[in-house]
């Protein structure tokens, strides 16, 4: 399959969304046209996102809302469960640590780290927080699929090494630092005072 780019990924994504939602108000098929106006697309575009994984719906009948369900969660990988650790058990960790929607979609937090003595030993959402001295050795023993690093900027890079040679194959970055991982390995960098400032800019320009 030919490389797909991070903004039709995103569309899959929200596709999916829009869809549940169609399911649950009873909708039995749903038009490229009204996924279009739900993601502030064109048909065009809906169309072109999916051909590049098979072929889909009819024509003058739309897509099978439970079918084309289906397909884009197996297309993003929901068909299975992953496990998660989160590094950092500070405000932004423990707003994500508790977050519903992680586990409605399969994804697991198994365990959180962070190395202040005053936090760990501490209960965050049925989790007991672990020093992150010992990421290396519980990583041995249950591997995982995914990190979240929520640490400060300076201890970023060490934490990902450890995360790395323990076999996390894709990390969630929400730490201000470009991280070096090895070409094998899926970064995914959340950077809110990027975000902050479009949105500054978006005002500053209206």
């Amino acid at each position: 399959m030919r490389k797909i780019s991070e903004s039709t990924v995103r569309r899959l994504s929200l596709y999916l969304r829009f869809l549940e939602q169609f399911d649950a108000q009873g909708h039995t098929t749903v038009s490229s046209a009204e996924l279009a106006r739900r993601g502030a697309t064109t048909s065009a575009q809906v169309r072109k996102d999916l051909s590049f994984f098979g072929s889909f719906g009819k024509r003058g009948l739309g897509y099978s809302v439970p079918e084309l369900t289906g397909r884009l969660r197996e297309i993003l990988g929901l068909k299975r469960t992953y496990r998660v650790v989160l590094v950092g058990a500070g405000r932004i960790g423990g707003a994500l640590a508790q977050y519903p929607g992680f586990r409605q979609r399969g994804f697991h937090v198994a365990a959180i780290y962070d190395k202040d003595p005053r936090k760990i030993g501490s209960r965050w959402n049925g989790l007991v927080v672990r020093d992150v001295r010992h990421i290396a050795s519980d990583l041995k023993k249950e591997p995982t699929d995914i990190a979240i690093l929520v640490t400060p900027a300076e201890a970023a890079q060490e934490v990902a090494d450890q995360l790395v040679q323990s076999g996390v194959k894709a990390i969630l970055n929400f730490a201000p630092i470009r991280l070096a991982v090895p070409a094998d390995v899926a970064v995914k960098s959340v950077n809110m005072a990027l975000e902050l400032e479009t949105l500054s800019f978006a005002l500053a320009n209206r």
